[in-house]
């Protein structure tokens, strides 16, 4: 090797320290994505416009006025994501014209059930043990209801881009869903729709991240110019974040006294007698909300409730 071309190969190395040395940490290229995630914010505007335009398309369905809360988007791999599905859904999958890439659009089967019982003038009850399969009234409702989800969703996605999904088939179960590669991630928007009368349901719209982030400067550049949510849509998104927080529920069944030599001299076989009351409180992060009477339900035991403390909801 000529002098000039060592000195050149030479100017070029440079000096890693070794894992574990103080001030370097390893990384491995390629394995994480450290860019902006500053688009979420885009995409969950997006997520609150399509709330506000599918609710004439629910309230026909439900036969009550009804809540639509955009929840807030989610960040999976897809392989989590998937292990958190049932084996039996409605599964719409779209085309991402002209993004490259598919979405889809998940029903619940208890929605779509109770929506066409509904529709037939029923009481939207669910018969148990339903077959795992949709009849043909139920198709022709998810037909028609998904479609209608992504027609308004294209209305939605107007002010940052021009897209125009396209239905490439209908499943049932994830797994014949072959639309993401192993290990990608996907964006989960959440529509959570909360009838007057009824039961909850969550429509799901599920897009590949890597399409998503072909759009990150118009996404992200609507995050800056929007001057924030309507008050109503926050109010309505911070109801139901507050409703998702779970709280520690307890019931005290009896309250025996014993005397501190018993106590000790406790020992495996002995029976300590208690009595029932009539009512016992159901008590919510230490605070008395119900009066309730003991008894059984399915093969469980369980607490009716017979009386709401005064004040228990202020």
């Amino acid at each position: 090797m000529s002098k000039a071309r060592k000195s050149a190969a030479e100017a070029t190395v440079i000096e890693v320290p070794e894992v574990g040395a103080e001030g370097a940490t390893s990384h491995a290229f390629g394995a994480s994505d450290e860019r902006s995630t500053a688009w979420i914010g885009g995409l969950e505007r997006i997520g609150e416009r399509l709330a506000r335009r599918i609710r004439p398309l629910v309230e026909p369905l439900t036969q009550s006025r009804t809540q639509v809360v955009a929840a807030p988007v989610e960040i999976r791999s897809f392989e989590e994501w998937q292990a958190t599905l049932p084996d039996f859904l409605s599964l719409s999958l779209y085309r991402l014209r002209p993004l490259k890439g598919a979405m889809l659009v998940i029903l619940e089967p208890d929605f779509v059930a109770r929506a066409v019982d509904i529709f037939y003038g029923g009481s939207g009850e669910i018969r148990p043990g339903r077959a795992r399969e949709f009849t043909q009234s139920e198709e022709r409702l998810i037909a028609r209801f998904a479609d209608g989800v992504i027609d308004r969703l294209g209305e939605a996605w107007t002010e940052v881009a021009t897209l125009a999904p396209t239905l490439a088939s209908r499943e049932t179960n994830i797994a014949y869903a072959n639309i993401f590669r192993p290990g990608e991630s996907v964006a989960v928007q959440r529509l959570v729709l909360t009838p007057a009368q009824g039961k909850p349901a969550t429509i799901s719209i599920v897009y590949p991240v890597v399409a998503l982030r072909m759009l990150d400067s118009q996404l992200t550049a609507r995050v800056h110019d929007d001057a924030g949510p309507a008050d109503e849509m926050w109010r309505a998104r911070m109801a139901y974040a507050l409703q998702q927080v779970r709280l520690p529920v307890r019931s005290v069944l009896a309250r025996p006294e014993l005397t501190l030599a018993e106590v000790l001299e406790m020992k495996p076989g002995d029976i300590i007698p208690v009595v029932l009351p009539p009512r016992v409180p159901l008590i919510v992060a230490r605070k008395r909300l119900a009066m309730g009477t003991i008894g059984e339900k399915d093969g469980h035991a369980a607490l009716m409730i017979d009386h709401i403390e005064k004040g228990a909801f202020e």
